[in-house]
């Protein structure tokens, strides 16, 4: 397993399935490559460098657990970390990550996202 480092590999993983969980948001897209590939996102509205480091770290965790086992070979797998998710209990976090991993590999992912239109 390698570590997703360039922001094209990220904004292609976004064209890619798209699972959403309350602690976290998956995205998985097929890499061309015989390797799997995870990164992980957390922005500033998370909250300040410690806590985003903190939830950076649980899914580093997370995603060694489980990618070896769960994960879709030859994919990119992304996590983008959601409000609340630094506090969800870790075993919880698994146990929907796996439930995502096995929705992406039956390739049932959410409905896409509305474009933002104008306002009114």
């Amino acid at each position: 397993m390698s570590v997703l480092t360039k922001r094209a590999d990220f904004l292609a993983a976004n064209r890619g399935l798209r699972i959403a969980r309350p602690g976290f948001v998956l995205l998985a897209r097929p890499n061309g490559l015989d390797a799997m590939r995870y990164g992980i996102t957390v922005t500033k509205k998370i909250g300040n460098a410690v806590v985003r480091n903190r939830m950076k770290r649980r899914f580093r965790e997370l995603l060694r657990a489980a990618l070896p086992q769960e994960g879709l070979a030859g994919h990119d797998h992304v996590l983008i970390g959601r409000e609340g998710g630094v506090e969800r209990d870790f075993a919880r976090l698994r146990e929907e990550l796996t439930a995502a991993l096995a929705r992406a590999a039956q390739g049932q992912g959410d409905p896409p996202r509305r474009k933002p239109g104008p306002r009114r």
